[in-house]
């Protein structure tokens, strides 16, 4: 009986297959770690043939864990980390390695695009700010810079595209990556006016076909099959872009109700629902992404932090530094431990931190791939719990900030990733943001998403909206009301916050184009 669903999210550190059942439980997990290279200062790469290798790799250990796998899987449905540029030539091997997300090289390309008045009839038609991490910069700074570097490209793919090919031998994207990138979000459908802006014309036609998993799959390829150890001919689901499918996981689509959604990993994905084409709000600043969902007329706007957990990851490297040198190992897992007790000791004065540590900058609510991370108001009075406060101020701090330009606050936060699980985490946020907070006891919301997705494609359920009560309502937490005098000293302390980053702005730039100029003299010896 074909009972089982697999989802495959492939992010940029962890390579996951999951099994679920037909309603939604899940089953088993099988994961690798993923890795990617350094390319000068700004570059960020990933390896094509090693991510199809690991991803298949998965899908063998799932067979080690469940029984008759091959004869039990009803259709795999795959997504992945969002962005950057994987290219193939005609024969379907890969052009260079693949850029990521992380990869900052078009950063000034983008400013460029930006500061040219076409760039507002791009966004209108995308709902979608341009940032270095995107495929279409991306494409823009190698024609400008390395044209060699396209030299035999037959098609362009982000992470997920890449795998449904190798998977079924289909050259296709999904309609959010698509439309967000080069496209319309309303006829979800690539726009010549977008890809001219971009001056992309002599390239478009690497862009792949558009399907929309929800409606359309392909069989598992032969080769595939035998690699897999699956059975050909079995359905392959194109998901969405993973933040899609972890917000579908999570629980955003919730017609009716007023409900947001953070993702907190490495990166802050913020997200509002939005119902409809006329629903979505775009901002004067020009940033933030405006995903198609696969729903009919359904739509996520999401601004996005470069870095959420990565600050917190920052400041415990610090503590750990500081005691390897007097000779005591602690590990992060022992490390995080010691942060309620730091919170509680922190003092009840204003610091504020800016948490941009990520080398790519930032994207939302702003543009911005100079930004970095700063403490203002530091004093002799402060101690290390202070500081560690401020960096958990400074995450809840920056989703304010994104759901600020995304319309009035929502009442309700739907949350999920790792940070999740720390309670500390989810008393600043919702305080920050004046929310309650209903954390999804989805370990893998993303691969449930992206089963959802081959659920209602393989007619498994005739809707995404009769999906929820089997596959989201049932892994909901009870919600966490937001506490209200913590959420008035974030109140008062917001305006400045805001007020601090866009002061900060002419010294990021001033700090990157010295780093530059010593660059190029180190170069010069």
């Amino acid at each position: 009986m074909r009972d089982i669903l697999i989802g495959i999210d492939a992010g940029t550190s962890v390579i996951k297959s999951v099994a679920f059942d037909l309603t939604g439980r899940q089953i088993a997990t099988a994961a690798l770690p993923n890795a990617y290279e350094a390319v000068g200062r700004a570059g960020s790469v990933q390896d094509l043939d090693r991510t199809w290798a690991d991803a298949a790799t998965t899908l063998k250990q799932l067979s080690d864990k469940i029984e008759n796998l091959a004869g039990r899987v009803a259709a795999i449905a795959v997504t992945g980390q969002g962005d950057g540029t994987w290219m193939i030539d005609k024969a379907g091997v890969p052009v260079g390695k693949g850029w990521l997300w992380l990869d900052a090289r078009a950063g000034e390309t983008v400013e460029r695009l930006r500061a040219d008045s076409g760039d507002i009839a791009r966004f209108e038609s995308t709902g979608s700010g341009l940032a270095a991490c995107q495929q279409g910069p991306q494409l823009r700074w190698m024609r400008d810079h390395a044209p060699e570097m396209l030299s035999g490209v037959a098609t362009t793919f982000h992470c997920k595209d890449w795998l449904y090919f190798k998977l079924t031998g289909k050259r296709a994207t999904d309609p959010s990556e698509a439309n967000f990138s080069f496209g319309n979000f309303r006829s979800r459908s690539y726009s010549d006016d977008v890809i001219r802006f971009l001056g992309l014309e002599k390239l478009k036609h690497v862009l792949p076909e558009i399907v929309d998993g929800a409606a359309t799959h392909h069989p598992l390829s032969a080769e595939a099959a035998g690699i897999t150890g699956l059975t050909e001919g079995t359905p392959i689901v194109l998901g969405y872009v993973d933040v899609v499918c972890t917000a579908l996981g999570a629980g955003l689509y919730d017609p009716g109700t007023d409900t947001g959604c953070s993702i907190i990993g490495s990166t802050g994905m913020h997200m509002r629902l939005a119902n409809g084409a006329d629903d979505v709000r775009l901002n004067r600043d020009l940033t933030g992404y405006t995903m198609c969902m696969p729903i009919p007329g359904a739509y996520a706007q999401m601004q996005s932090n470069m870095a959420a957990t990565l600050n917190i990851d920052w400041i415990l490297s610090l503590a750990s530094g500081l005691l390897k040198g007097m000779g005591v190992e602690k590990s992060k897992s022992e490390l995080l431990a010691f942060v309620d007790g730091w919170l509680a000791d922190a003092k009840d004065t204003p610091l504020i931190f800016q948490p941009y540590i990520s080398e790519a900058g930032e994207r939302g609510p702003f543009v911005d791939a100079t930004a970095r991370a700063s403490f203002v108001g530091l004093s002799i009075t402060h101690g290390f719990p202070d500081m560690v406060k401020a960096v958990f101020d400074g995450l809840a701090m920056a989703a304010r900030d994104c759901y600020a330009e995304m319309g009035p606050l929502p009442g309700r936060i739907r949350l999920t990733g790792g940070a999740a699980r720390s309670a500390s985490l989810r008393r600043i946020l919702g305080a920050a943001l004046g929310a309650s907070v209903q954390t999804s006891e989805r370990e893998e919301a993303g691969a449930a998403g992206a089963a959802m997705i081959a659920a209602v494609s393989l007619g498994i359920y005739p809707s995404m909206a009769d999906c929820l009560g089997d596959w989201v309502t049932p892994y909901q937490r009870p919600a966490e009301a937001a506490d209200p005098a913590l959420a008035r000293r974030y109140n008062e302390l917001f305006p400045t916050y805001q007020q601090s980053r866009t002061a900060l702005r002419p010294v990021w730039h001033a700090l990157s184009q010295g780093a530059a100029a010593g660059t190029q003299q180190e170069t010069s010896k």
